[in-house]
């Protein structure tokens, strides 16, 4: 039986047909928001990197006409879905959509890791950071198997070569050599992210909190991995002082029954 989010994804018409698992995997990356009668869901030219499942309510599509405003296009109501914009390039907005009346829907989004999975369909390419701070630090705090990491980014990225993966994966992104080429292994929260990326301005996670539905799952993940892995990380001395953090964090049994839940869906 679906609860919360899922059994609001399960209900809407647009993916009534989807099976369990992957509910629960929309889910993951999915909120609850409520707009106010004349509030804009999305503005014409802004970033498109959330889509949404209207629930309640309507909403009105509108563009601007030369001389003539705005020119309302179209009206949504429960049922319907808006936002196919971020699915295809420039993955900008191309109108406006407002709230005619008070509209509940459920957001799906997630900036980092969709906008690095896009451009890894779109070129077969990412940056050296992104494969490291975004894929292969969400793979490491989820506990992905390395070996099955090592073969996705063999068949996802054009320079998928062994001399190319292997030390770059199962060394540097999953620690998985025991150390032998990399000193401390690459995790990083959302902090961190934030820091060496543009990507959290538009994300609707926020990467200071750790528990909760604004809770970043990187952030979160990050201490779940270091709880997870006390024991075998307990004598090096690189990551000493995140681990002694570990005993501060008066939230940590939250936090790590909530990613213990979400555990290997997308954020």
């Amino acid at each position: 039986m679906t609860t919360g989010l899922s059994a609001l994804v399960a209900e809407h018409p647009l993916l009534a047909d989807l099976p369990g698992d992957a509910v629960e995997q929309v889910a993951g990356c999915a909120r609850n928001i409520v707009w106010r009668t004349g509030e804009l869901l999305v503005s014409e030219g802004e970033q498109a990197d959330t889509f949404y499942l209207v629930r309640r309510g309507r909403v009105a599509v509108e563009v601007h006409g030369p001389g003539s405003g705005r020119l309302v296009v179209d009206i949504l109501g429960p049922g319907d879905a808006v936002g196919w914009s971020w699915l295809f390039p420039p993955y900008r907005w191309h109108f406006d959509v407002r709230a005619t009346e008070p509209v509940g829907a459920v957001a799906v989004d997630a900036a980092c890791l969709s906008d690095v999975l896009r451009n890894l369909d779109r070129d077969a390419w990412v940056h050296h950071i992104p494969r490291l701070m975004v894929l292969g630090n969400y793979a490491m705090q989820r506990g992905w198997r390395p070996s099955q990491v090592t073969d996705w980014f063999h068949r996802l990225f054009v320079d998928g070569y062994d001399w190319v993966m292997v030390p770059n994966v199962v060394g540097m992104s999953q620690y998985a050599d025991g150390g032998v080429m990399a000193t401390k292994p690459y995790a990083g929260g959302g902090a961190y992210i934030d820091r060496m990326s543009d990507y959290c301005a538009s994300c609707r996670y926020d990467p200071k909190v750790r528990v909760g539905d604004d809770a970043c799952p990187f952030t979160a993940g990050y201490w779940w991995f270091l709880e997870r892995n006390r024991d075998r990380l307990a004598g090096n001395h690189r990551i000493a002082r995140a681990m002694r953090g570990l005993d501060r964090l008066k939230d940590l049994p939250a936090v790590v029954e909530q990613e213990r839940r979400r555990g290997s869906r997308a954020p």
